[in-house]
């Protein structure tokens, strides 16, 4: 069975009449609003999760067992539970430790989509705009905290680049219709500049005649994936991180998967878990776990390599994105405001599948040199305070007549019975290709849910009565309690960049995170320039799953993306207050250190990289 977006968002545009099933979804969707807003809530422990896994048997199994905690993962398993099924969720690292953590951090339709639709008259990449465009304006409603609509300016250097670029981006204001963030406009040259200070007034030997300013969506994107598991676990949903699936259990008599074998990558222990239906939403290592399954299982995922790079604000405004709609070999390179800095990328080139890709020196080059011709300032290699690689699992449709055919939209496939595959697609779809991947697994092992698919309406944990004003509380009603290094505790002022911060990653559980800053002396910054606090490691600890000083860095705050040397040198303190909070020995603090630094050392800044005489030497 193969389902996918583009034939699942012809579908969405029927509103058929309310059913019972739908009546009974309000209910269940009011019920899941209450449990993830009260202000008291708190997600079980690591090690009650671990026990709902244990406490699963092939008399009394899961309904579903998902295998892979990124966006999609986290993504079914919010979507099961809120149907009122028994879910649990394993993955082998952490919460978006994969590819999930390492997008351009963009919600978007596919301005590019829409450019294929017209031109080769593809009704289907039409209705892939169409559903995305639909979903990005329900994951910026559902996580306001985490997601904001973003400007992105496109620089036009003839009349009839500002001609084709105005154009194509009213129809992309027009297949939006309702679900449109903001009008798409004309600016001249001289407006453009005034905006956008950077940009350069001539390129490729022709002055600027203008840019064409749409609307996007952007989004932190660990921090709304560990919140989709966080906001599954509220619901009842076991989420597991940093556990890892050995082996796949099978009946023997009918040869369907009920279960899988599963290590505790931080305890060593090992144990079994049943399930009616095993989700694999593994990304690009979701072809190792169908061959668990079948050994011959062809491919479903052609990797691709994804690289970008981070460097100083004043590459680019607060608040307006560039977008490079012509390098040298066609791709399409974004340069947008991101958490204080500017993001740039993305490459697209083929690659092999392994946990931690690195960028190559000649992709960083390449995004450098894409944004070079469009720009006023020197662009340095020695500004880049980051560079990461992501896999893109793009899919195959096993299933499909031409498996040549490689999908930027996602494929539901169960080659084996009882378990079922979701791969491909994007952020921006997550909620839809869980929905299909439950439907699927509601089929498949003839599951009862209590109630329909509520997900469209449901704000994960922190976005629920969420207010843009509310970093003007903390500012006011919370004090940062520093201890000197000599001892001596002194209060500081909890500042705008500190409270708008704290408000934006933690949405309405910001209060509680100042309130460790202020009573549990853990007030100072852990890094000179960035507003992250000692006491969001003590809280990601209690209430997010924090497991390890990378679960901090990478994915809880954001500090190795955005300046890897700085991360660096956050990490002792960062392992302290874990170790407090874990009780960790002498050898575990020091496993931590050694492993923080092997996984900044896969982030290429440009004190990461070896140079001689200006050039590139290196790793």
């Amino acid at each position: 069975m193969a389902v996918t977006g583009a034939s699942w968002s012809a579908v969405t545009f029927l509103s058929p009449p309310a059913s019972a099933g739908d009546r009974g979804a309000g209910t269940a969707l009011e019920s899941a609003r209450r449990r993830i807003s009260d202000p008291a809530a708190s997600v079980p422990s690591r090690e009650v999760q671990a026990a709902a896994l244990m406490g699963s048997s092939a008399a009394n199994p899961l309904d579903v067992l998902v295998i892979g905690g990124g966006a999609t993962g986290c993504g079914v398993t919010l979507d099961a539970v809120s149907r009122g099924l028994r879910v649990g969720l394993v993955e082998r690292e952490d919460f978006s430790s994969g590819t999930s953590s390492r997008s351009t951090k963009l919600i978007h339709g596919g301005v590019r989509y829409l450019e294929k639709a017209v031109f080769n008259l593809d009704y289907g990449q039409l209705n892939l705009v169409f559903h995305a465009l639909k979903e990005r304006k329900q994951v910026i409603e559902n996580a306001p905290h985490l997601c904001n609509s973003l400007p992105c300016m496109t620089p036009c250097f003839d009349w009839f680049e500002v001609l084709y670029y105005w154009v194509g981006l009213k129809m992309y204001d027009l297949v939006a219709g309702r679900r449109m963030l903001h009008l798409s406009r004309y600016y001249s040259a001289d407006e453009s500049v005034e905006l956008f200070p950077t940009l350069a007034r001539k390129g490729h030997n022709k002055s600027l005649k203008g840019t064409v300013v749409y609307y996007d969506g952007q989004m932190n994107d660990s921090r709304l994936n560990v919140g989709l598991a966080c906001t599954a676990a509220l619901l009842g949903a076991s989420v597991f991180n940093h556990a890892e699936v050995i082996s796949l259990i099978k009946d023997e008599s009918s040869d369907r998967i009920i279960g899988a074998h599963i290590r505790d990558n931080i305890s060593r222990k090992e144990f079994d878990t049943y399930a009616k239906v095993i989700i694999n939403a593994a990304g690009p290592f979701c072809d190792s776990v169908r061959r668990m399954a079948k050994k011959d299982a062809p491919n479903m995922i052609s990797p691709s390599s994804g690289v970008h790079i981070v460097l100083p604000d004043y590459y680019s405004p607060e608040g307006m994105g560039l977008i490079v709609p012509k390098t040298k070999d066609g791709r399409v390179v974004f340069m947008l405001p991101w958490l204080g800095r500017t993001v740039a990328g993305t490459t697209d080139s083929n690659t092999v599948i392994t946990m931690l890709p690195e960028p190559h020196e000649d992709e960083i080059q390449f995004i450098l040199d894409a944004i070079c011709d469009y720009l006023n300032v020197q662009v340095r290699r020695t500004d880049v305070l980051s560079a990461w690689s992501g896999i893109r699992p793009l899919a195959l449709d096993p299933s499909a007549k031409n498996t040549e055919s490689i999908s930027r939209d996602h494929v539901v496939h169960e080659d084996h019975p009882g378990l079922i595959t979701i791969t491909g697609g994007k952020w921006t779809t997550y909620r839809s290709m869980a929905e299909d991947a439950v439907d699927a697994a509601i089929g498949s092992g003839k599951l009862s849910p209590v109630n329909d698919c509520v997900t469209e309406n449901l704000s994960i944990v922190g976005g629920d009565g969420w207010d843009p004003a509310s970093f003007t509380r903390l500012a006011q009603n919370y004090t940062r309690m520093k201890k000197t290094y000599s001892g001596k505790v002194i209060p500081g002022i909890m500042d705008s960049a500190v409270s708008r911060h704290l408000s934006h990653a933690y949405g309405t559980s910001a209060e509680r995170v100042a309130a460790i800053a202020q009573n549990e002396t853990l007030g100072k910054r852990l890094a000179h320039g960035y507003p992250f606090l000692e006491a969001e490691v003590a809280y990601c600890a209690r209430h997010e799953y924090c497991e390890s000083a990378v679960d901090f860095i990478a994915r809880r705050s954001r500090l190795a993306f955005l300046d890897t040397d700085a991360a660096r040198r956050a990490v002792p303190r960062v392992i302290e207050i874990l170790a407090s909070e874990r009780k960790w020995d002498k050898s575990r603090q020091k496993l931590e250190l050694q492993r923080a630094k092997e996984f900044l050392e896969t982030f290429k800044s440009s004190k990461n990289a070896q140079f001689h005489d200006g050039k590139h030497n290196g790793k």
